[in-house]
Protein backbone atom coordinates (compact mmCIF):
# COMPACT_ATOMS: atom_id res chain seq x y z
CA UNK A 1 0.00 0.00 0.00
CA UNK A 2 2.86 2.42 0.48
CA UNK A 3 4.16 1.60 -2.83
CA UNK A 4 0.40 2.56 -4.31
CA UNK A 5 1.07 5.88 -2.45
CA UNK A 6 4.50 6.25 -3.58
CA UNK A 7 3.39 6.06 -7.15
CA UNK A 8 0.34 8.16 -6.82
CA UNK A 9 2.80 10.76 -5.08
CA UNK A 10 5.72 10.75 -8.07
CA UNK A 11 2.97 9.79 -10.91
CA UNK A 12 3.81 12.61 -13.73
CA UNK A 13 2.07 13.70 -17.11
CA UNK A 14 -1.00 11.87 -18.46
CA UNK A 15 -0.98 9.22 -15.27
CA UNK A 16 -0.97 12.66 -12.62
CA UNK A 17 -3.94 14.38 -14.37
CA UNK A 18 -5.39 10.78 -15.26
CA UNK A 19 -4.98 9.90 -11.87
CA UNK A 20 -7.21 12.81 -10.41
CA UNK A 21 -9.87 12.79 -12.83
CA UNK A 22 -10.73 8.73 -12.13
CA UNK A 23 -10.08 10.26 -7.95
CA UNK A 24 -12.61 12.68 -8.51
CA UNK A 25 -15.31 10.81 -10.66
CA UNK A 26 -14.97 8.01 -7.85
CA UNK A 27 -16.16 10.45 -5.07
CA UNK A 28 -19.26 11.53 -7.05
CA UNK A 29 -20.24 7.90 -5.47
CA UNK A 30 -21.05 9.38 -2.30
CA UNK A 31 -23.47 11.99 -3.91
CA UNK A 32 -27.14 10.24 -4.03
CA UNK A 33 -28.58 7.86 -4.74
CA UNK A 34 -25.07 5.99 -3.93
CA UNK A 35 -24.94 7.46 -0.74
CA UNK A 36 -20.94 5.32 -0.53
CA UNK A 37 -19.12 7.39 1.74
CA UNK A 38 -15.90 5.67 1.65
CA UNK A 39 -16.45 6.65 -2.26
CA UNK A 40 -15.05 9.99 -0.31
CA UNK A 41 -12.47 8.33 1.51
CA UNK A 42 -10.95 6.69 -2.23
CA UNK A 43 -11.54 10.06 -4.12
CA UNK A 44 -9.67 12.69 -1.23
CA UNK A 45 -6.93 10.27 -0.41
CA UNK A 46 -5.09 9.81 -3.78
CA UNK A 47 -5.73 13.79 -3.98
CA UNK A 48 -3.82 14.55 -0.91
CA UNK A 49 -0.94 12.08 -2.63
CA UNK A 50 -1.56 14.03 -5.74
CA UNK A 51 -0.89 17.80 -4.08
CA UNK A 52 2.18 15.77 -2.03
CA UNK A 53 3.88 15.55 -5.30
CA UNK A 54 3.18 19.18 -6.36
CA UNK A 55 6.15 19.97 -3.60
CA UNK A 56 8.50 20.24 -5.93
CA UNK A 57 6.90 20.85 -9.24
CA UNK A 58 9.35 22.74 -11.31
CA UNK A 59 12.27 26.00 -10.72
CA UNK A 60 9.66 28.73 -10.18
CA UNK A 61 7.88 29.65 -7.00
CA UNK A 62 4.72 29.08 -8.53
CA UNK A 63 4.96 26.21 -10.25
CA UNK A 64 4.26 24.25 -7.33
CA UNK A 65 0.51 26.51 -7.02
CA UNK A 66 0.03 26.11 -11.12
CA UNK A 67 0.38 21.87 -10.99
CA UNK A 68 -1.86 21.96 -7.44
CA UNK A 69 -4.12 24.22 -9.63
CA UNK A 70 -4.46 21.96 -12.61
CA UNK A 71 -4.79 19.11 -10.24
CA UNK A 72 -7.81 20.18 -8.92
CA UNK A 73 -9.70 20.97 -12.11
CA UNK A 74 -8.94 17.23 -13.37
CA UNK A 75 -9.91 16.38 -9.86
CA UNK A 76 -13.31 18.17 -10.22
CA UNK A 77 -13.57 17.82 -13.73
CA UNK A 78 -13.98 13.76 -13.11
CA UNK A 79 -16.25 14.79 -10.22
CA UNK A 80 -18.86 16.95 -11.92
CA UNK A 81 -18.82 14.66 -15.10
CA UNK A 82 -19.45 11.65 -13.02
CA UNK A 83 -22.14 13.40 -10.91
CA UNK A 84 -23.76 15.84 -12.90
CA UNK A 85 -23.89 13.44 -16.53
CA UNK A 86 -27.78 13.08 -16.26
CA UNK A 87 -28.11 17.29 -17.24
CA UNK A 88 -27.55 15.54 -20.90
CA UNK A 89 -31.03 13.79 -20.47
CA UNK A 90 -32.39 17.53 -20.72
CA UNK A 91 -31.50 18.16 -24.20
CA UNK A 92 -33.14 15.25 -25.17
CA UNK A 93 -36.53 16.12 -24.07
CA UNK A 94 -36.76 18.08 -27.23
CA UNK A 95 -34.38 16.60 -29.09
CA UNK A 96 -34.52 18.23 -32.56
CA UNK A 97 -33.88 21.50 -31.06
CA UNK A 98 -31.55 20.75 -27.90
CA UNK A 99 -29.24 17.69 -28.88
CA UNK A 100 -26.27 19.44 -30.74
CA UNK A 101 -26.10 21.52 -27.32
CA UNK A 102 -25.78 18.17 -25.00
CA UNK A 103 -22.31 18.26 -25.12
CA UNK A 104 -22.19 21.65 -23.34
CA UNK A 105 -24.05 20.88 -20.40
CA UNK A 106 -22.74 17.31 -19.94
CA UNK A 107 -18.89 18.53 -20.06
CA UNK A 108 -19.31 21.80 -20.42
CA UNK A 109 -20.43 22.65 -17.22
CA UNK A 110 -18.50 20.44 -15.39
CA UNK A 111 -15.27 21.90 -17.07
CA UNK A 112 -16.51 25.21 -15.87
CA UNK A 113 -17.70 24.01 -12.10
CA UNK A 114 -14.09 22.24 -11.71
CA UNK A 115 -12.36 25.62 -11.72
CA UNK A 116 -13.63 26.11 -7.98
CA UNK A 117 -11.79 22.84 -7.38
CA UNK A 118 -8.62 24.03 -9.34
CA UNK A 119 -9.06 27.30 -7.27
CA UNK A 120 -9.41 24.84 -3.69
CA UNK A 121 -6.91 22.66 -4.10
CA UNK A 122 -4.05 25.79 -4.72
CA UNK A 123 -5.46 27.49 -1.97
CA UNK A 124 -4.40 24.79 0.02
CA UNK A 125 -1.37 24.21 -1.52
CA UNK A 126 -0.39 27.51 -0.56
CA UNK A 127 -0.57 25.91 3.39
CA UNK A 128 0.96 22.66 2.59
CA UNK A 129 2.55 20.52 5.28
CA UNK A 130 4.29 17.22 4.71
CA UNK A 131 2.47 16.11 8.18
CA UNK A 132 -0.78 15.96 9.05
CA UNK A 133 -1.89 19.04 8.76
CA UNK A 134 -1.84 19.12 5.13
CA UNK A 135 -5.59 17.29 5.76
CA UNK A 136 -6.66 20.47 7.36
CA UNK A 137 -5.16 22.57 4.46
CA UNK A 138 -7.47 20.97 1.96
CA UNK A 139 -10.58 20.89 3.97
CA UNK A 140 -10.24 24.46 4.57
CA UNK A 141 -9.39 24.91 0.45
CA UNK A 142 -12.16 23.21 -0.60
CA UNK A 143 -14.59 24.30 1.53
CA UNK A 144 -14.18 28.17 0.66
CA UNK A 145 -14.08 27.08 -3.11
CA UNK A 146 -17.82 25.34 -2.48
CA UNK A 147 -18.81 28.08 -0.60
CA UNK A 148 -17.66 30.34 -3.53
CA UNK A 149 -19.59 27.70 -5.90
CA UNK A 150 -22.71 27.92 -4.17
CA UNK A 151 -22.52 32.15 -4.25
CA UNK A 152 -20.70 33.52 -7.10
CA UNK A 153 -22.80 34.03 -11.02
CA UNK A 154 -26.14 33.23 -8.66
CA UNK A 155 -24.16 29.84 -7.38
CA UNK A 156 -24.93 26.40 -8.44
CA UNK A 157 -23.84 24.54 -4.60
CA UNK A 158 -25.25 20.81 -6.48
CA UNK A 159 -23.90 17.91 -5.02
CA UNK A 160 -21.58 19.20 -2.81
CA UNK A 161 -19.05 17.04 -1.16
CA UNK A 162 -21.58 18.03 2.50
CA UNK A 163 -23.72 15.49 0.87
CA UNK A 164 -21.84 12.90 1.59
CA UNK A 165 -22.91 13.68 4.93
CA UNK A 166 -26.03 14.73 4.98
CA UNK A 167 -28.15 11.74 3.42
CA UNK A 168 -27.70 8.97 6.52
CA UNK A 169 -30.72 10.54 9.33
CA UNK A 170 -27.76 10.08 11.69
CA UNK A 171 -25.09 12.06 10.51
CA UNK A 172 -27.53 14.49 9.10
CA UNK A 173 -28.62 16.30 12.33
CA UNK A 174 -25.20 18.32 12.51
CA UNK A 175 -26.39 20.60 9.46
CA UNK A 176 -28.95 21.95 12.34
CA UNK A 177 -25.57 23.36 13.55
CA UNK A 178 -23.31 24.09 10.94
CA UNK A 179 -25.49 23.76 7.58
CA UNK A 180 -24.02 22.32 4.09
CA UNK A 181 -20.90 24.52 4.30
CA UNK A 182 -19.87 22.93 7.94
CA UNK A 183 -20.77 19.65 6.67
CA UNK A 184 -18.37 20.32 3.85
CA UNK A 185 -15.92 20.92 6.07
CA UNK A 186 -16.09 18.10 8.35
CA UNK A 187 -16.59 15.27 5.51
CA UNK A 188 -13.35 16.82 3.28
CA UNK A 189 -12.00 16.31 7.05
CA UNK A 190 -12.43 13.14 7.94
CA UNK A 191 -12.58 11.68 4.50
CA UNK A 192 -9.08 12.90 3.69
CA UNK A 193 -7.66 11.75 6.74
CA UNK A 194 -6.90 8.41 5.88
CA UNK A 195 -3.92 9.31 3.66
CA UNK A 196 -1.68 9.99 6.48
CA UNK A 197 -1.83 6.12 6.98
CA UNK A 198 0.78 5.50 4.51
CA UNK A 199 2.74 8.85 4.67
CA UNK A 200 3.95 9.44 8.30
CA UNK A 201 6.93 9.26 9.21
CA UNK A 202 6.41 7.45 13.11
CA UNK A 203 3.25 5.40 14.16
CA UNK A 204 1.88 7.89 16.39
CA UNK A 205 1.96 10.57 13.04
CA UNK A 206 0.28 7.84 11.26
CA UNK A 207 -2.69 6.81 13.07
CA UNK A 208 -3.70 10.34 14.94
CA UNK A 209 -5.73 12.11 11.92
CA UNK A 210 -7.10 8.79 11.36
CA UNK A 211 -8.17 8.45 14.73
CA UNK A 212 -9.29 12.02 15.44
CA UNK A 213 -11.19 11.22 11.82
CA UNK A 214 -12.90 8.33 12.93
CA UNK A 215 -13.89 9.59 16.83
CA UNK A 216 -14.92 12.75 14.47
CA UNK A 217 -17.22 10.82 12.51
CA UNK A 218 -18.92 8.56 15.51
CA UNK A 219 -19.40 12.04 17.58
CA UNK A 220 -21.73 12.98 14.84
CA UNK A 221 -23.17 9.82 14.33
CA UNK A 222 -23.61 9.90 18.58
CA UNK A 223 -25.10 13.61 18.23
CA UNK A 224 -27.57 12.56 15.55
CA UNK A 225 -28.84 10.00 17.59
CA UNK A 226 -29.39 12.04 20.13
CA UNK A 227 -30.70 14.37 18.58
CA UNK A 228 -33.24 12.04 16.71
CA UNK A 229 -36.64 11.82 19.04
CA UNK A 230 -37.66 8.33 19.67
CA UNK A 231 -41.32 8.83 18.82
CA UNK A 232 -42.47 10.85 15.50
CA UNK A 233 -43.11 14.80 15.34
CA UNK A 234 -46.17 16.12 16.33
CA UNK A 235 -48.19 17.00 13.63
CA UNK A 236 -50.62 20.28 13.02
CA UNK A 237 -53.97 20.10 13.79
CA UNK A 238 -56.79 20.38 11.08
CA UNK A 239 -54.35 19.77 8.85
CA UNK A 240 -54.89 16.88 6.19
CA UNK A 241 -52.53 17.35 2.90
CA UNK A 242 -52.78 15.84 -0.52
CA UNK A 243 -49.91 15.91 -3.13
CA UNK A 244 -50.49 14.81 -6.06
CA UNK A 245 -48.23 13.55 -8.73
CA UNK A 246 -49.15 13.08 -12.28
CA UNK A 247 -45.75 11.54 -13.70
CA UNK A 248 -46.42 13.76 -16.81
CA UNK A 249 -43.90 12.90 -19.73
CA UNK A 250 -41.73 16.19 -19.79
CA UNK A 251 -42.51 16.92 -23.91
CA UNK A 252 -45.95 16.50 -23.00
CA UNK A 253 -46.64 18.90 -20.05
CA UNK A 254 -45.66 22.55 -22.19
CA UNK A 255 -47.87 21.49 -25.14
CA UNK A 256 -51.03 23.46 -25.56
CA UNK A 257 -52.97 20.96 -27.51
CA UNK A 258 -52.39 18.80 -24.15
CA UNK A 259 -53.88 21.47 -22.00
CA UNK A 260 -58.00 19.36 -21.18
CA UNK A 261 -55.77 15.96 -21.01
CA UNK A 262 -53.38 17.33 -18.51
CA UNK A 263 -56.04 19.07 -16.61
CA UNK A 264 -58.11 16.13 -16.30
CA UNK A 265 -55.73 13.93 -14.85
CA UNK A 266 -54.77 16.66 -12.51
CA UNK A 267 -58.65 16.55 -11.31
CA UNK A 268 -59.23 13.20 -12.01
CA UNK A 269 -55.82 12.09 -9.35
CA UNK A 270 -56.97 14.91 -6.73
CA UNK A 271 -59.98 13.31 -6.51
CA UNK A 272 -59.20 9.52 -6.38
CA UNK A 273 -59.81 7.40 -3.11
CA UNK A 274 -56.12 7.64 -2.35
CA UNK A 275 -53.92 4.71 -1.81
CA UNK A 276 -55.75 2.81 0.80
CA UNK A 277 -59.08 4.64 0.18
CA UNK A 278 -59.67 5.76 3.40
CA UNK A 279 -58.13 9.00 3.22
CA UNK A 280 -60.49 11.78 5.34
CA UNK A 281 -61.41 14.81 2.77
CA UNK A 282 -57.91 17.23 1.98
CA UNK A 283 -57.57 20.66 3.57
CA UNK A 284 -54.92 21.18 1.52
CA UNK A 285 -54.05 19.86 -2.22
CA UNK A 286 -50.79 20.93 -3.71
CA UNK A 287 -49.80 20.57 -7.49
CA UNK A 288 -46.18 20.05 -8.23
CA UNK A 289 -44.16 23.32 -10.61
CA UNK A 290 -45.65 24.49 -13.80
CA UNK A 291 -48.95 22.60 -13.73
CA UNK A 292 -50.34 23.90 -17.05
CA UNK A 293 -49.08 24.80 -20.24
CA UNK A 294 -51.57 27.79 -20.11
CA UNK A 295 -52.05 31.27 -17.81
CA UNK A 296 -54.27 29.78 -15.32
CA UNK A 297 -55.15 32.90 -13.58
CA UNK A 298 -56.74 34.36 -16.76
CA UNK A 299 -58.18 30.56 -17.57
CA UNK A 300 -61.99 31.01 -15.73
CA UNK A 301 -62.91 27.74 -17.07
CA UNK A 302 -59.86 26.12 -15.28
CA UNK A 303 -60.60 27.62 -12.78
CA UNK A 304 -64.10 26.64 -12.17
CA UNK A 305 -63.24 23.09 -12.53
CA UNK A 306 -60.55 23.85 -9.85
CA UNK A 307 -63.07 24.96 -7.38
CA UNK A 308 -65.63 22.13 -8.37
CA UNK A 309 -62.83 19.79 -7.44
CA UNK A 310 -62.24 21.49 -4.04
CA UNK A 311 -64.33 20.69 -0.46
CA UNK A 312 -66.09 23.27 1.34
CA UNK A 313 -63.08 25.37 2.99
CA UNK A 314 -60.02 23.41 1.34
CA UNK A 315 -57.47 24.95 -0.94
CA UNK A 316 -55.31 24.43 -3.95
CA UNK A 317 -51.33 25.39 -3.69
CA UNK A 318 -50.15 25.01 -7.22
CA UNK A 319 -47.36 26.13 -9.04
CA UNK A 320 -48.59 27.83 -12.53
CA UNK A 321 -46.93 30.64 -14.11
CA UNK A 322 -48.30 33.90 -13.94
CA UNK A 323 -48.07 37.11 -16.47
CA UNK A 324 -48.58 40.83 -15.00
CA UNK A 325 -50.33 43.22 -17.04
CA UNK A 326 -48.22 45.29 -19.19
CA UNK A 327 -46.98 48.77 -17.97
CA UNK A 328 -47.73 51.91 -20.63
CA UNK A 329 -45.06 51.63 -22.76
CA UNK A 330 -44.51 47.68 -23.06
CA UNK A 331 -45.84 45.77 -25.72
CA UNK A 332 -46.20 43.34 -23.28
CA UNK A 333 -46.22 41.47 -19.22
CA UNK A 334 -43.88 39.98 -17.88
CA UNK A 335 -44.06 36.68 -16.99
CA UNK A 336 -43.27 35.09 -13.52
CA UNK A 337 -42.78 30.83 -12.53
CA UNK A 338 -44.87 31.00 -9.35
CA UNK A 339 -46.91 29.28 -6.61
CA UNK A 340 -50.35 29.96 -6.92
CA UNK A 341 -53.34 29.48 -4.04
CA UNK A 342 -57.04 29.08 -4.83
CA UNK A 343 -59.66 28.76 -2.90
CA UNK A 344 -62.80 26.63 -2.94
CA UNK A 345 -64.79 29.52 -4.96
CA UNK A 346 -61.98 29.64 -7.29
CA UNK A 347 -60.24 32.61 -6.36
CA UNK A 348 -56.71 33.14 -6.41
CA UNK A 349 -55.86 34.19 -2.92
CA UNK A 350 -52.24 34.77 -3.14
CA UNK A 351 -48.58 33.91 -5.00
CA UNK A 352 -45.19 33.59 -4.92
CA UNK A 353 -42.99 34.53 -7.19
CA UNK A 354 -39.47 32.40 -7.73
CA UNK A 355 -36.59 34.72 -6.89
CA UNK A 356 -33.92 32.27 -7.71
CA UNK A 357 -34.16 31.42 -11.75
CA UNK A 358 -32.29 28.87 -13.46
CA UNK A 359 -29.63 30.18 -16.19
CA UNK A 360 -30.23 29.04 -19.06
CA UNK A 361 -33.23 27.17 -18.07
CA UNK A 362 -35.48 29.83 -17.00
CA UNK A 363 -33.32 33.20 -18.33
CA UNK A 364 -30.58 34.53 -20.24
CA UNK A 365 -28.99 37.68 -20.27
CA UNK A 366 -30.99 39.82 -22.69
CA UNK A 367 -28.41 40.60 -24.83
CA UNK A 368 -27.46 36.70 -25.07
CA UNK A 369 -31.29 36.25 -26.03
CA UNK A 370 -31.61 38.56 -28.43
CA UNK A 371 -28.20 36.78 -30.17
CA UNK A 372 -29.81 33.15 -29.50
CA UNK A 373 -32.86 34.01 -31.47
CA UNK A 374 -30.99 35.84 -34.21
CA UNK A 375 -29.40 32.30 -34.91
CA UNK A 376 -32.82 30.58 -34.33
CA UNK A 377 -31.72 29.22 -30.74
CA UNK A 378 -34.14 29.45 -27.84
CA UNK A 379 -34.01 28.88 -24.09
CA UNK A 380 -35.46 25.95 -22.38
CA UNK A 381 -38.85 27.38 -21.49
CA UNK A 382 -41.27 28.56 -23.87
CA UNK A 383 -41.35 32.21 -22.47
CA UNK A 384 -40.94 35.32 -24.08
CA UNK A 385 -37.87 36.99 -22.98
CA UNK A 386 -37.81 34.34 -19.65
CA UNK A 387 -39.18 34.51 -16.69
CA UNK A 388 -38.61 37.82 -14.47
CA UNK A 389 -37.51 37.04 -10.84
CA UNK A 390 -39.30 38.20 -8.04
CA UNK A 391 -37.03 41.28 -6.05
CA UNK A 392 -37.35 39.95 -3.05
CA UNK A 393 -38.29 36.68 -1.06
CA UNK A 394 -41.40 36.35 0.88
CA UNK A 395 -43.49 33.98 3.00
CA UNK A 396 -46.26 33.40 1.57
CA UNK A 397 -49.70 33.19 3.26
CA UNK A 398 -52.25 30.15 2.83
CA UNK A 399 -55.40 30.19 4.73
CA UNK A 400 -55.36 27.02 7.18
CA UNK A 401 -51.76 26.44 6.79
CA UNK A 402 -48.86 28.04 9.31
CA UNK A 403 -46.13 30.65 7.77
CA UNK A 404 -44.92 29.16 4.56
CA UNK A 405 -41.44 29.27 3.17
CA UNK A 406 -41.92 28.57 -0.67
CA UNK A 407 -39.37 27.47 -3.15
CA UNK A 408 -40.00 26.91 -6.67
CA UNK A 409 -37.57 23.79 -7.95
CA UNK A 410 -33.84 24.02 -7.06
CA UNK A 411 -34.58 27.16 -4.74
CA UNK A 412 -34.47 24.44 -2.27
CA UNK A 413 -30.59 23.71 -2.67
CA UNK A 414 -29.56 26.99 -1.56
CA UNK A 415 -28.64 26.64 2.60
CA UNK A 416 -29.56 29.32 3.95
CA UNK A 417 -31.48 31.26 1.39
CA UNK A 418 -35.17 29.81 1.81
CA UNK A 419 -36.10 31.96 4.75
CA UNK A 420 -37.13 35.32 3.95
CA UNK A 421 -35.99 37.78 6.53
CA UNK A 422 -38.03 38.56 9.99
CA UNK A 423 -40.33 36.17 11.20
CA UNK A 424 -40.09 32.69 11.10
CA UNK A 425 -42.08 30.37 8.85
CA UNK A 426 -43.25 27.16 10.76
CA UNK A 427 -42.97 25.21 6.53
CA UNK A 428 -41.36 24.65 3.63
CA UNK A 429 -42.96 23.88 0.80
CA UNK A 430 -41.51 22.92 -2.30
CA UNK A 431 -42.88 22.47 -5.93
CA UNK A 432 -40.97 21.16 -8.96
CA UNK A 433 -40.52 19.74 -11.55
CA UNK A 434 -37.84 17.56 -12.12
CA UNK A 435 -39.45 15.47 -15.57
CA UNK A 436 -36.86 17.10 -17.62
CA UNK A 437 -34.01 14.22 -16.42
CA UNK A 438 -36.03 11.38 -16.49
CA UNK A 439 -34.89 8.14 -14.20
CA UNK A 440 -31.70 9.19 -13.56
CA UNK A 441 -29.63 10.52 -10.07
CA UNK A 442 -30.66 14.20 -10.95
CA UNK A 443 -33.69 13.84 -9.27
CA UNK A 444 -32.71 12.15 -6.30
CA UNK A 445 -29.97 14.33 -5.63
CA UNK A 446 -32.28 17.44 -5.76
CA UNK A 447 -34.22 15.55 -3.49
CA UNK A 448 -31.88 15.12 -0.89
CA UNK A 449 -30.61 18.51 -0.98
CA UNK A 450 -34.43 19.50 -0.31
CA UNK A 451 -34.34 17.37 2.57
CA UNK A 452 -31.47 18.70 3.97
CA UNK A 453 -32.76 22.02 4.34
CA UNK A 454 -35.51 20.90 6.87
CA UNK A 455 -32.82 19.68 9.31
CA UNK A 456 -30.88 23.11 9.10
CA UNK A 457 -34.25 25.22 9.20
CA UNK A 458 -35.84 22.70 11.96
CA UNK A 459 -38.93 22.88 9.43
CA UNK A 460 -40.58 20.65 7.83
CA UNK A 461 -40.71 20.49 4.19
CA UNK A 462 -43.48 19.56 2.21
CA UNK A 463 -42.65 18.51 -1.40
CA UNK A 464 -44.28 18.23 -4.85
CA UNK A 465 -42.92 16.89 -7.95
CA UNK A 466 -43.90 16.49 -11.50
CA UNK A 467 -42.52 13.05 -12.21
CA UNK A 468 -41.28 12.34 -8.23
CA UNK A 469 -40.13 12.56 -5.57
CA UNK A 470 -42.75 14.38 -3.82
CA UNK A 471 -42.57 13.74 -0.21
CA UNK A 472 -43.56 15.23 3.27
CA UNK A 473 -40.39 15.48 5.65
CA UNK A 474 -39.83 15.95 9.66
CA UNK A 475 -37.86 18.64 10.66
CA UNK A 476 -35.47 16.02 11.92
CA UNK A 477 -35.20 15.16 8.01
CA UNK A 478 -37.62 11.89 8.24
CA UNK A 479 -39.50 11.35 5.07
CA UNK A 480 -43.34 10.82 6.78
CA UNK A 481 -44.25 9.55 3.26
CA UNK A 482 -43.52 10.07 -0.19
CA UNK A 483 -43.98 8.67 -4.02
CA UNK A 484 -41.06 7.30 -5.54
CA UNK A 485 -39.60 8.46 -8.88
CA UNK A 486 -41.66 7.86 -11.71
CA UNK A 487 -45.27 6.85 -11.00
CA UNK A 488 -48.76 8.62 -10.48
CA UNK A 489 -50.24 8.97 -7.37
CA UNK A 490 -51.01 10.86 -3.97
CA UNK A 491 -49.63 11.20 -0.67
CA UNK A 492 -52.81 11.85 1.69
CA UNK A 493 -50.59 12.34 5.13
CA UNK A 494 -50.77 15.14 8.16
CA UNK A 495 -47.67 18.17 8.90
CA UNK A 496 -45.58 17.70 11.07
CA UNK A 497 -44.85 20.55 13.57
CA UNK A 498 -41.57 22.70 13.46
CA UNK A 499 -38.89 22.39 15.62
CA UNK A 500 -37.72 25.16 17.64
CA UNK A 501 -34.86 27.58 16.11
CA UNK A 502 -32.30 25.98 15.20
CA UNK A 503 -28.18 26.62 16.09
CA UNK A 504 -27.59 26.76 11.85
CA UNK A 505 -30.25 29.29 11.86
CA UNK A 506 -29.43 31.72 14.41
CA UNK A 507 -25.68 31.38 14.20
CA UNK A 508 -25.12 29.48 10.65
CA UNK A 509 -23.32 31.89 8.47
CA UNK A 510 -21.10 33.22 12.30
CA UNK A 511 -20.37 29.84 12.79
CA UNK A 512 -18.68 28.96 9.48
CA UNK A 513 -17.17 31.81 9.39
CA UNK A 514 -15.17 31.70 13.21
CA UNK A 515 -14.43 27.73 12.06
CA UNK A 516 -12.63 29.27 8.50
CA UNK A 517 -10.95 31.92 10.48
CA UNK A 518 -9.61 29.95 13.46
CA UNK A 519 -8.47 27.18 10.75
CA UNK A 520 -6.73 30.20 8.78
CA UNK A 521 -5.09 31.26 11.96
CA UNK A 522 -3.51 27.78 12.56
CA UNK A 523 -2.57 27.17 9.28
CA UNK A 524 -0.86 30.28 9.08
CA UNK A 525 1.09 29.60 12.46
CA UNK A 526 2.13 26.21 11.34
CA UNK A 527 3.68 27.39 8.56
CA UNK A 528 5.56 30.01 10.36
CA UNK A 529 6.47 27.68 12.80
CA UNK A 530 8.30 24.99 9.68
CA UNK A 531 9.77 28.23 8.15
CA UNK A 532 11.53 29.13 11.83
CA UNK A 533 12.32 25.46 12.04
CA UNK A 534 13.68 25.16 8.51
Amino acid sequence: MMRLADRVILARGWRRWLTAFAAGAVGAMAMPPFGILPALVFSLVPAVWLLDGTVKDGPSRWAPFRAAALLGWFWGFGYFVAGLWWLGAAFLVEADQFAWAMPFGVLGLPALLAFFSAFGFALARLFWQPDAWRILALAFGLTVSEWLRGHLFTGFPWNNPGMALGQNTWLMQSASLVGLYGLTFLSVAICAAPAVLLTGQTTRARWTAPGLATALLLGLAAFGAWRLPSEASAQVENVRLRIMQPNLPQDAKFNPRNRDAIMRRYLTLSASPGRDGKAAAPTHIVWPESAFPFLLHRDPASLAQIAALLGPGSTLITGAARMDDPLPGEAAGKFYNAIQVIDDKGTILGAYDKVHLVPFGEYVPKFLDTLMRAVGLRQFVHIPGGFEPSEKRAMLSIPGLPPVAATICYEAIFPGEIVAEGARPDLILNVTNDGWFGQTPGPYQHFAQARLRAVEEGLPLVRAANTGISAVIDPFGRIVDNLPLGVEGVIDTSLPVAEPLTLYRSWGRFSLTATLAICLILLIARRRHQSSLN
